[in-house]
């Protein structure tokens, strides 16, 4: 009985270890991708940015792009479960909204966000699997979410939707409004927060106008 917890707890320990040496691996790498972009960016510069050998880094990664797929795939999953962690049982339509609205907004103006965003775009004509698994794991992930949401609240009589898969993406893109352009463009910094608590607060006026019953 001892041996066996000591091969168990050295096989969490190495489990451990194999998990940090990853994560060593995918940060290094999003510092060389943010600087570098992904054309420029090398394997090489990779293991070095993340203090390890090449032949380590190729354990773990058998290519730069599926690299950079892991990274922007936990980007995705990260902004999922975090933004868009919505309980159907709260029925104050206005307020889900509207916290909504400010994180999803925030997330992607935070320092950083927009490098990843761009570097999808540039690469997904020549690698479209790459533009296919962001696009999967982020924004139709996120409409998804919402978009379950609001068929609940329908079907409370919260709110009259006809089509809530539409109705949630028009409302983050709402979000989004004459914001997400220009920061793609690297036109302008991001917004304070009293520009998007005012954008977002349109949005969900907006919204409401539009899908709450009439009285």
């Amino acid at each position: 009985m001892g041996s066996d917890l000591a091969e168990t707890e050295e096989s969490e320990l190495a489990e451990h270890e194999e998990s940090a040496k990853r994560r060593q691996v995918m940060e290094g790498a999003r510092e060389v991708f943010l600087a570098q972009g992904f054309d420029a960016a090398s394997m090489g510069e990779i293991a070095r940015k993340a203090g390890v050998s090449k032949g380590t880094l190729y354990v773990y990664f058998d290519s730069k792009e599926r690299l950079f797929e892991a990274i922007t795939h936990e980007a995705c999953g990260a902004q999922a479960e975090t933004v868009f962690s919505l309980d159907s049982a709260d029925h104050d339509v206005e307020a889900v909204l509207t916290r909504l609205g400010r994180s999803f907004v925030k997330f992607l103006c935070r320092p950083g966000a927009m490098s990843p965003l761009r570097t999808v775009i540039a690469i997904s004509n020549r690698m479209p699997e790459i533009g296919r698994e962001f696009y999967e794991t982020g924004p139709a992930k996120g409409v998804t979410k919402l978009c379950h949401y609001l068929e609940s609240q329908v079907a409370a009589g919260i709110l009259t939707i006809e089509d809530c898969e539409v109705a949630a993406a028009q409302f983050l893109d709402s979000c989004v409004a004459t914001i997400l352009k220009p920061l793609l463009f690297n036109a302008v910094e991001a917004p304070s927060d009293g520009r998007i608590d005012h954008v977002v607060g349109i949005a969900v006026r907006t919204f409401l106008a539009a899908y709450r019953p009439v009285a």
